[in-house]
């Protein structure tokens, strides 16, 4: 059963994530949260799985609360919901430590497969906010472009270009027809050989190095 906390200042969107979560057989709700202080709270007392976190909410936003919960060191994930307005947001947001990112107008498939990709360690990352990310980051924070590693593989940078279009391990699998765990071995060697700390900055770099346009 994968463990859930809602996190947003406004009990109408609660109040509809609940009622859409609810009904899927291996997820349950836990607890609820109006601001990031309350939420830390319930995550050490709930100990969640996974967190829907808002960005802007009173006391204390949820940039914050997400840089807090990932410098506990918990396996507990972040997944931001966020909206096109909030774009500049996004970057900060990756950098407290949040797997991956939700429109708040998704269809409700899509936030349940949201919640089982976070589930397992993987990052769901639409394309379309990724795009407007790297163009944020390129716009505010001018930088050579990084040269990915040399002694990355061609099926090792494959993967990568795949984790860039937001495919999970196991679509990533389906598409270039290897088992799941496979394909987990090879997201793991891109992501030491390329140094970051999970797949949202890889797919990052991979935008930034030119791999993915």
């Amino acid at each position: 059963m994968i463990r859930v906390l809602l996190v947003d200042d406004e009990e109408l969107v609660r109040t509809g994530l609940r009622m859409i979560l609810d009904a899927e057989p291996d997820i349950t709700v836990v607890g609820e949260a109006a601001d990031g202080q309350i939420a830390l709270a319930h995550v050490e007392r709930l100990r969640p799985d996974v967190v829907l976190m808002d960005i802007r909410m009173p006391r204390m936003d949820g940039l914050e609360a997400t840089r807090r919960i990932s410098a506990r060191g918990t396996a507990v994930k972040v997944v931001v919901l966020t909206t096109f307005d909030l774009d500049e947001h996004v970057y900060a947001a990756l950098s407290a430590g949040a797997s991956g990112f939700l429109l708040k107008d998704a269809p409700a498939s899509q936030l349940v497969h949201a919640i089982h990709v976070a589930s397992v360690g993987d990052a769901l990352l639409a394309p379309s906010i990724t795009r407007r990310l790297i163009t944020q980051f390129a716009t505010g924070h001018p930088a050579p472009r990084p040269e990915l590693p040399s002694d990355l593989t061609a099926r090792e940078t494959a993967v990568l270009t795949l984790m860039a279009d937001g495919l999970s391990n196991a679509e990533i699998a389906a598409h270039l027809f290897l088992g799941e765990a496979t394909v987990k071995t090879h997201v793991a060697r891109v992501l030491a050989k390329l140094g970051v700390r999970d797949r949202v900055q890889a797919v990052v770099l991979a935008y930034r190095s030119g791999l993915v346009s």
